[in-house]
């Protein structure tokens, strides 16, 4: 594995959101009935999957650090997602997740950290264990905070009016430094636009 790493080039990929770009944007999702992907999520996923693309998954999950529910829910709620997506012949290839928040519940989760977006930590753990270029890579959201993690590990963003997007992009983005690339009103026109830039 290491000498084939060392021998092929690192790979764009694309870095999806989970709450808001991939399923239904539920607030924090404690049971596993909670999880519902968007219309048209799975689809744009198995284009991405088609095109030879790696897709994964960044996700912050405060409600782990603050005792909402448990590591086995959230591992339980993406084995469900990774069932709903293959009936429709798509994968993601990887899933990264923040569990920290600095006022946590759980001793273990309370911590400043370098994963919890806006920071790159999430993007950068998976470039370095997937060979992934994150300079050539897009990144996927439905808040501002995975356009500023874009803009922190020098990937391309897209900001989706699914979630809370529609409201981020005419309250948030209006007073923000950073802009989206392009502004997609879901995952699959976003993987559009991925696929043709």
């Amino acid at each position: 594995m290491t000498d084939q790493k060392q021998n092929s080039a690192p790979r764009a990929a694309v870095f999806l959101d989970r709450d808001g770009t991939i399923n239904e944007q539920m607030g924090y999702i404690n049971h596993t009935c909670r999880f519902q992907l968007l219309p048209g999520a799975a689809e744009a996923i198995k284009k991405l999957n088609d095109a030879g693309i790696p897709v994964v998954v960044v996700s912050n999950q405060s409600g782990l650090a603050r005792g909402y529910f448990p590591e086995e829910l959230l591992l339980a709620v993406h084995e469900k997602m990774a069932r709903l997506l293959a009936e429709k012949g798509a994968h993601v290839d990887g899933i990264y997740y923040c569990p920290h928040h600095p006022e946590a519940k759980e001793k273990k989760f309370r911590e400043v950290c370098s994963c919890r977006k806006p920071k790159p930590g999430l993007i950068l753990q998976a470039a370095e264990e997937m060979n992934l270029a994150p300079e050539r890579s897009f990144v996927v959201g439905d808040r501002w905070s995975d356009i500023k993690t874009a803009a922190n590990c020098g990937a391309r963003s897209i900001l989706v009016r699914t979630g809370y997007g529609r409201g981020d992009e005419l309250y948030i983005g209006p007073h923000q430094e950073i802009q989206p690339d392009y502004k997609a009103e879901d995952l699959l026109e976003a993987v559009a636009w991925i696929l043709h830039s």
